[in-house]
């Protein structure tokens, strides 16, 4: 007769225990936005990577990577306290790092100088600057991917609420002036605010306007367009754009156009407008000349999404605030790349609130000045207040 092993209990449960805990150590090295952390560290340029969390006691958590000073995820709590990630990205460091098949912003400290340069090259001091050319005729976000979004930048402090990231920018850098010091600080409040600051030196006369480029979707549904998100823009003018996305140099009021978000309304409600500016960018893309006039006390906008309650509120010292409401997402081959958690997004899945300078800024005297001297340090603030509505 063929003898059957019993197998002890004892063993048995211990097994058991050992496999329930190694699920449970599995599961704990998740972020809440259920981001594999070992998945983005790497070494890029000789430099290494990886991927860092802030968080509060108030259910909010910002997953950060020093590759472009990105974040990858933001969780803040729904109207049931249910953790929503609610920004669009990777969930590996590799596809941010492809610049050939899946080049993106998503959630770049962009500079040297966020958005678009005309002609790719402006004055300064009687010097004329050719700057790398990356967008049609322009230059776009200080180069795009040569520009800080796609470098590494160094980790100077970090605890569980702030973290602090600097790039150095050498002089010439596509084309830009100036040995540049950059400081990004990203920082968790207790009150779910991330709050945002940028500050850069140089050692000669250059320019600098940086921004962060989250797309937001506040419903958590990244699988369909984001219409029902309700959006506020404390603004009376924007400044007109041509077919190339550049400043006309004129400014027009939003009166009785549907650019006019002084009283919030659903984005779906005209972002398929005939309107010859919404038209030609197949959506929003624009500068709204903000009313509050450099006072980050004040709103200058707002984003809520009346399916999860979450509301979010954005202040700025910046003049102006780009909204960009992804109108090449989901479009031209886009539809086909599998993002984070194995989503795909669709056209107008998000909106972007870019605080900035004016596009095309250095060549438009008569517009708030990007220009910082060794004197004149650059100093820039955004801050994004989550609540629910």
């Amino acid at each position: 007769m063929k003898k059957i092993a019993i197998f002890p209990l004892c063993a048995l449960l211990a097994i058991i225990g050992l496999l329930a805990s190694c699920t449970t150590k599995e599961q704990s090295s998740l972020t809440l936005s259920g981001l594999d952390a070992t998945r983005f560290d790497t070494i890029i340029n000789e430099k290494p990577v990886k991927l860092y969390t802030l968080k509060n006691d108030n259910g909010m958590e910002v997953c950060i990577t020093n590759y472009g000073g990105r974040i990858v995820s933001l969780v803040v709590p729904d109207r049931d306290n249910n953790p929503v990630d609610v920004v669009l990205g990777f969930d590996n460091i590799h596809q941010y790092a492809d610049t050939l098949n899946s080049p993106t912003d998503y959630g770049s400290s962009v500079g040297r100088y966020a958005n678009r340069i005309g002609g790719a090259k402006f004055q300064l001091n009687g010097t004329e600057y050719q700057l790398t050319v990356n967008d049609g005729a322009n230059c776009l976000h200080g180069g795009g991917n040569t520009g800080w979004m796609n470098q590494v930048y160094d980790v100077i402090e970090v605890n569980d609420s702030l973290i602090k990231l600097q790039i150095n920018a050498a002089d010439g850098e596509n084309g830009f002036p100036g040995n540049v010091t950059a400081i990004t600080t990203y920082k968790v409040t207790a009150d779910n605010v991330l709050d945002i600051t940028w500050e850069a030196t140089t050692d000669k006369p250059t320019i600098v306007n940086q921004t962060n480029h989250n797309y937001y979707n506040l419903s958590g549904d990244l699988e369909n367009a984001a219409y029902d998100q309700v959006l506020y823009v404390n603004a009376d003018n924007f400044t007109e754009a041509d077919f190339s996305y550049m400043p006309t140099g004129k400014i027009l009021p939003v009166e009785g156009t549907p650019m006019d978000f002084r009283t919030p309304h659903a984005v779906g409600d005209s972002i398929h407008s005939e309107y010859y500016q919404i038209k030609n960018a197949h959506g929003y893309d624009h500068n709204w000349c903000l009313n509050t006039n450099g006072d980050d006390t004040q709103v200058c906008a707002s984003l809520y999404s009346p399916r999860t309650g979450i509301f979010m509120e954005m202040f700025t010292n910046e003049p102006g605030v780009q909204v960009y409401s992804g109108n090449f997402q989901g479009v031209n081959g886009e539809e086909n790349i599998v993002r984070k958690l194995g989503k795909k997004y669709p056209q107008h899945v998000s909106v972007c609130l870019e605080s900035q300078k004016y596009p095309d800024s250095p060549n438009h005297p008569e517009w708030a000045s990007p220009v910082v001297t060794p004197e004149k340090p650059y100093y820039s603030h955004a801050a994004y207040k989550f609540s629910i509505k």
